[in-house]
């Protein structure tokens, strides 16, 4: 099944997203090499592609995972939630339709 995390960043994250961003990417590349990651992205705090010291508003992603626990483990061990870049991550899942 597929799942949506909608992570929310923390005040003034954008350092700490620097800093911790190669880990965070390691564990996507993880799910991309598994077949498992739809789609991952940041929302920038500004309407520009590139937001700069403006930062980012939070994250995006959408994974399979075979169940709401083995999502939830997962989102738990998310670097950017244990070095306080997310302040949270929301879990839904998703009945893909479309394409």
């Amino acid at each position: 099944m597929w799942y949506v995390f909608n992570a929310t960043d923390t005040e003034n994250s954008l350092a700490k997203r620097l800093k911790h961003r190669p880990e965070h990417i390691a564990r996507l590349t993880e799910l991309i090499n598994e077949g498992r990651l739809l789609v991952a992205g940041a929302y920038p705090a500004i309407d520009n592609i590139d937001p700069g010291k403006n930062g980012f508003k939070g994250s995006l992603i959408i994974a399979e995972f075979d169940c709401i626990e083995d999502a939830q483990d997962w989102a738990k061990k998310e670097p950017f939630l244990l070095h306080g870049v997310y302040s949270d991550i929301d879990i839904k899942l998703l009945k893909k339709s479309l394409p």
